[in-house]
């Protein structure tokens, strides 16, 4: 079993910041209850392709709601509604995404919830948070990266701004999700009151911004955009060779010294211009010409080899085939079989007794609505019939 075992979470989420909280409570064993609409189901299991060919799974979906229960529930309609504050007085955690006061109107917001259940950690997503000029507007990964400035510092200087390839607000705001969740889980343990979690996406990619953030902070200048370089270490790149493209993460004056040496140009850490990381940060545009040089005499496999042979942090850039391939993916079992024609990614948290269950396949729509409603509300056969003719589930 995993480590939370017996705790309950009622999902009200849909997309990825919540969802992905979500995943994270069903991988460490908690049971999740995926509240969805009934007919359409979370917006994301549409959004493809691609799909998984045997049961129309979108891999969107797929990547954040593996292990968890779904439910149909309108709550739009007063029975719905009631069934979710059933449900929500049965459970630990309730995780929303909604829009700022969306869920007032339905009688399932914080304040209402939590006076019915006072031991209830109620998590509220949304894109600017509760408070703020900015609370009733609708929060998206993208306009986040933008606003938040992480677009300001990411992409070459002479070209536009760049979003990461990935929704890394969302996945961040889902991580900062569960951790406040299980930290206001174990105050509960010792004060036997649950609370409200205020958690907003433009936040989380201001916090995010860390070192970046921090040097505006410290020095009130904007940091440049530098493409693939590091505003701060030096060389700290990508650099081409003979045959593709390779990272170069030198971290520190003696890895530099080993790097020229293996390069055949030992002479560059004797030189004041480069000894120490501080003076190649200054003279970078003196000394990123003189290594590219250096690094296009060999292959990527070969300065691969070579730098860790030397102990000099350098790597190439997998694409996600390279991946399968990787000896080092296969060993740590990083892709699982899920399912027939499921494969998703194992959750990286390692426990030494109570492993990870992220072993099981999303669920279909709606298929734990019938066992949910008898098994924990006590609901009748004909009363389930009667809901589902009403079109509530």
């Amino acid at each position: 079993m995993g480590p939370l075992h017996g705790i309950r979470v009622l999902d009200l989420s849909r997309v990825l910041a919540g969802p992905w909280a979500g995943q994270v409570f069903a991988d460490l064993g908690a049971e999740v209850i995926k509240i969805e609409r009934p007919g359409q189901g979370d917006d994301t299991r549409k959004w493809g392709p691609p799909f998984v060919k045997e049961d129309g799974t979108s891999a969107y979906f797929l990547c954040a709601n593996r292990g968890k229960r779904s439910v149909t529930v309108d709550m739009a309609k007063p029975e719905g509604q009631a069934l979710i504050k059933r449900l929500a007085a049965q459970s630990d955690v309730v995780l929303e995404n909604f829009k700022f006061g969306g869920l007032k109107k339905l009688g399932l917001d914080a304040e209402t919830l939590c006076a019915e259940n006072p031991r209830l950690v109620y998590c509220s997503i949304t894109g600017f948070g509760q408070t703020g000029p900015y609370r009733h507007r609708a929060g998206y990964d993208f306009l986040m990266q933008g606003m938040g400035g992480l677009m300001s510092v990411t992409g070459t200087p002479e070209g536009e701004p760049m979003k990461a390839g990935v929704a890394v607000v969302d996945v961040f705001t889902g991580m900062y999700a569960a951790t406040a969740v299980l930290a206001a889980l174990l105050e509960r343990a010792r004060s036997g009151k649950g609370q409200h979690i205020d958690l907003a996406l433009f936040d989380v990619q201001i916090a995010t911004m860390a070192n970046q953030i921090s040097s505006y902070l410290v020095s009130g200048e904007q940091p440049p955009r530098l493409g693939n370089a590091h505003p701060s270490i030096v060389p700290y790149q990508v650099f081409a060779t003979l045959d593709g493209h390779i990272i170069l993460a030198v971290g520190n004056d003696e890895q530099f010294a080993r790097f020229v040496a293996l390069a055949g140009a030992p002479e560059l850490a004797l030189d004041t211009r480069f000894a120490t990381n501080p003076a190649r940060v200054a003279n970078r545009a003196v000394l990123i010409p003189l290594l590219e040089t250096l690094l296009l005499a060999r292959t990527t496999k070969a300065w691969t080899e070579a730098l860790e042979a030397a102990g000099v942090p350098g790597g190439p850039i997998n694409a996600f085939p390279d991946l399968d391939d990787d000896p080092q993916v296969q060993a740590r079992g990083i892709f699982k079989d899920l399912g027939p024609g499921l494969r998703g990614v194992a959750n990286p948290m390692r426990f030494s007794r109570t492993p990870a269950e992220d072993n099981r396949p999303p669920p279909a729509l709606g298929a734990d609505t019938d066992d949910v409603l008898t098994g924990e509300l006590g609901l009748s056969p004909a009363e389930i019939a009667a809901l589902r003719g009403a079109d509530v589930i």
